[in-house]
């Protein structure tokens, strides 16, 4: 009987060892996926502050583009007249809006678009609508 009792004790030590194994090697697991996890979050932000440096300097480039547009057609633009007083409107606009491209990138324009539609819900609420219904009119298949 003590044999029997010696060797019950013995296989409950051998469970309990198993077990506490087994949770240590689950922890551990559990350890690793939530560094892999960390470290892929990392990654993705890494990447997405890339681009969104990538877009701003690709809007600035285009309104370098806009300004240097704006210079050419003051050069080969009448100066007085109707035509003139057109080229210089349309000049000055491309200007400006460069500039802006320039100064503000895309993120700036994400912001100051969203402080638009904070100060002015309801007409931006009925542009969307507007927006969406002629680009479902744009799309369908009639």
């Amino acid at each position: 009987m003590a044999t029997t009792t010696s060797t019950t004790k013995h296989a409950q030590e051998s469970v309990a060892q198993g077990a506490e194994r087994a949770k240590e090697a689950a922890s551990s697991a559990i350890d690793k996926a939530k560094d892999v996890a960390k470290a892929a979050g990392e990654k993705a932000k890494d990447v997405a502050r890339a681009a969104g440096d990538l877009a701003d300097s690709a809007t600035a480039k285009v309104g370098g583009g806009m300004e240097s547009l704006a210079g050419t057609i003051r050069e080969h633009s009448p100066r007085e007249g109707v035509a003139g007083t057109a080229a210089s409107k349309v000049a000055e606009g491309l200007e400006s809006a460069g500039k802006y491209l320039e100064m503000e990138g895309l993120t700036g324009m994400a912001s100051d678009l969203t402080d638009v539609i904070k100060r002015n819900p309801i007409p931006a609420l009925l542009i969307g609508i507007g927006l969406g219904f002629l680009l479902s009119r744009a799309t369908s298949r009639s």
